[in-house]
């Protein structure tokens, strides 16, 4: 018996990166107008995490109110501000390294609002 899937497409391409879901096009290229602004209570949250890392620290910062390009601009700006790398990966910005104390000064002096979670 053959199964049919209900809501299959393509999701990644190696090619074009992330699709959306909508309009079935690259999210760069979305035509549906599905931009997705996270909600939240307006904090930016920086934590310092080790959890299946193997050890190694990870400043993560979640929380912050921009759409997708703009958050990704922003890691950038985080990188570069840390001298070290990372990413973003669905709504938070991962930077490789202990820096939440620099992480929580570059995002203060942008005007957002900053706390410091975990321990």
């Amino acid at each position: 018996m053959k199964h049919k899937l209900s809501s299959g497409g393509l999701v990644y391409s190696t090619e074009l990166g992330r699709m959306c879901p909508g309009c079935r096009q690259p999210v760069a290229q979305c035509t549906c107008g599905q931009k997705s602004v996270p909600q939240g209570d307006g904090t930016v949250r920086v934590s310092r995490e080790t959890q299946g890392r193997g050890g190694k620290a990870v400043t993560v910062v979640k929380g912050v109110l921009l759409d997708a390009s703009a958050l990704v601009v922003l890691g950038k700006q985080l990188k570069a501000a840390c001298g070290t790398g990372g990413t973003v990966k669905d709504g938070v910005i991962e930077i490789q390294g202990d820096h939440v104390e620099r992480v929580m000064a570059a995002l203060q002096a942008q005007g957002h609002k900053v706390k410091r979670a975990g321990g």
